[in-house]
């Protein structure tokens, strides 16, 4: 007998498909608590001009902006909880995938610039011992959930009932291909691309800052390869929400960043671009939904 409370439409996002695992919400979950609670903690420590982190930087903007992109990821993770098909989440699971191998690697490749080996204040000492745990156990965990999630036997998916506007398109493919490339650069050739950043960084803060920017990247891309924002609702939550804690983040310690150089102005077109989109895809979502017939 079919669900009164949600009768499955044909154009129905959920209809069809491989059903999300309760493994892959509750990694979302998890990930977003520790996101609310590490990643608030960072992002107030770096407001306030003081570096605080896993490892030394020489600005605070960087955790800062680590820590933003904890906290502003955080709401569209718990929304992951609220879906019912796999097609819907993995627009943002697979770049919390990204994000979780990506700053275990290298935190673990630098692992000599950590405080835990160069010592130092018990705090950061133990907060990078931390580090290192959390994330070391998440990406196990997100491993096996993903393995999980793609063993689980699909259905064929339902059709697309919100597809995205074709002026749409090419904007998210060059927002999503900037963020790409910038985040392949400061990963494999961090000490080239490290000067293109408008403040002081570290190797392994252009390495951290270069996982974020990959994960965006890959993220924006998604979006635009699901072609639909019924299949993207975390996605419009998370993008919006990052937007808006790295600029505040970047308005706060604006004293720290060259603005008068052009990767200042592109980071400022990327991160518009960031809270453009989501915004923008939240509205279009909103209409769609209002104008879906009622039964």
């Amino acid at each position: 007998m079919p669900n009164a409370s949600r009768p499955s439409l044909p154009d129905d996002p959920a209809a069809g498909g491989r059903p999300l695992t309760a493994g892959v919400a509750m990694l979302a979950t998890a990930v977003a608590v520790v996101g609310v609670l590490v990643g608030g903690l960072l992002t107030a420590v770096a407001l306030t001009g003081h570096v605080f982190g896993a490892w030394p930087s020489p600005e605070s903007l960087t955790p800062g902006l680590i820590g933003a992109g904890m906290l502003g990821t955080a709401p569209g993770l718990f929304a992951v909880d609220r879906v019912r098909a796999w097609h819907e989440a993995r627009s943002l699971v697979h770049p919390l995938a990204v994000v979780l191998a990506g700053l275990f690697t290298v935190s673990l490749l630098d692992a000599g610039h950590l405080y835990i080996a160069r010592g130092g204040s018990v705090v950061p000492v133990l907060f990078s011992l931390g580090w290192l745990f959390v994330l070391g156990t998440l990406c196990v965990c997100a491993l096996i959930v993903l393995v999980r999630q793609y063993l689980t036997p699909a259905r064929p998916p339902g059709p697309r009932g919100a597809p995205l506007p074709a002026w749409s398109k090419p904007a998210l493919a060059v927002l999503g291909s900037a963020w790409l490339g910038i985040g392949t650069g400061l990963l494999v050739r961090p000490g080239f691309w490290a000067g293109f950043v408008p403040w002081s960084v570290s190797r392994l803060d252009a390495q951290a800052l270069g996982v974020w920017a990959l994960a965006l990247g890959v993220g924006v891309l998604a979006a635009l390869a699901e072609d639909d924002l019924g299949r993207t609702g975390p996605a419009l939550i998370a993008l919006p929400g990052t937007g808006a804690a790295v600029t505040v983040v970047l308005a706060c310690r604006a004293s720290a960043v060259d603005w008068s150089s052009g990767p200042a102005l592109c980071l400022v077109a990327m991160v518009a671009g960031l809270l453009l989109a989501g915004l923008s895809g939240r509205v279009l979502l909103a209409r769609s939904l209002a104008a879906e017939p009622r039964s």
